[in-house]
């Protein structure tokens, strides 16, 4: 792990974010209306000028992307639109954290769970287990969240009246919404965990070590299981941003305030300066979780070098 190697990354990690956020304004711009548009709420023409140069966009594009990052640079990324008496940052820090306290729920429960029935799965591989837990797998990766979601409010709230159909603030209200979430990345984990498993049971350095005795735990835990890591590891590096900011079918129906809920309704309410906040804050997760992905190589596999991947 060389220090060259981390200040390329971190380099590429500034070109990637200053693409996007040139992408992300021009693509929000080149959609018709705005935030202001008339058709939705009529303005006289003197109030929506001195609105549009209130918020700087009756200028043109460059100069609003200018001013942008200029002021972003100083960590102001404006006044969002759907909330005026607050700033984006303090919309973003009242709201995110609880998007982080489901999504690391969400994270813990399928890479946990999803790694036990992956190994599970490929140890008893071709047995009635391997089958069910495959065929549980498959179901996760195919049925939509909010559709499991509904079923979850319908069994537990509806017709056992266990719990609530939503909201927040309690620990029993986060029940039914991390099943719901957690329940295609655990599936995901789980296949991709299986296939690492079984590819790595076929290595010859296995039946070498069992043929020297070992016992087939050690062998599971020393050897397969290091090997079998490196494609998961693969997997969790865009799986988290994604769970770390949050999804709108989950926290709508279930009445959570998270970010992901935001993120939609500015999307509809044309809010440029939360939506450019938020499509940053996506865009540095992913890649510090792809540099993340690529120091945990290293760690668990020795072999590897930072850098000569692809060589």
């Amino acid at each position: 792990m060389t220090s060259r190697y981390l200040v390329g990354r971190l380099a590429g990690l500034v070109v990637a974010v200053v693409t996007v956020s040139i992408l992300a304004f021009l693509l929000m711009h080149a959609v018709p209306g705005g935030p202001f548009d008339e058709t939705r709420s009529p303005l006289p023409p003197a109030a929506k000028a001195n609105i549009l140069r209130k918020y700087g966009l009756d200028q043109p594009l460059w100069v609003q992307y200018a001013r942008y990052v200029w002021h972003a640079l100083h960590g102001d990324f404006g006044i969002p639109y759907q909330s005026p008496t607050e700033t984006v940052l303090a919309l973003i820090a009242r709201v995110w954290p609880v998007t982080l306290v489901l999504g690391a729920i969400v994270v813990s429960l399928s890479f946990t769970l999803g790694l036990t029935l992956g190994i599970l799965g490929a140890l008893r591989h071709s047995t009635w287990l391997d089958t069910l837990l495959t065929s549980l797998a498959t179901l996760g990766m195919t049925v939509p969240n909010f559709v499991i979601a509904i079923w979850l409010i319908y069994i537990f709230s509806i017709r056992l009246r266990w719990l609530p159909t939503g909201g927040w603030g309690e620990a029993r209200l986060l029940i039914m919404p991390a099943i719901a979430y957690s329940l295609q990345p655990l599936a995901v984990v789980a296949r991709y965990t299986r296939v690492a498993v079984l590819e790595a049971l076929a290595g010859d350095y296995v039946r070498t070590a069992l043929a020297k005795g070992l016992h087939p735990a050690q062998v599971v835990v020393r050897h397969v299981l290091r090997n079998a890591l490196i494609p998961i590891v693969t997997l969790l590096g865009p799986m988290i941003p994604d769970l770390f900011t949050g999804s709108i079918f989950i926290e709508f129906t279930f009445r959570i305030p998270g970010l992901g809920k935001f993120f939609v309704t500015s999307i509809f309410q044309r809010d440029y300066p939360l939506i450019m906040a938020t499509v940053l804050l996506v865009a540095v997760l992913w890649s510090l979780t792809y540099l993340a992905s690529d120091v945990l190589y290293v760690l668990i596999d020795p072999r590897v070098r930072l850098g000569a991947r692809g060589r």
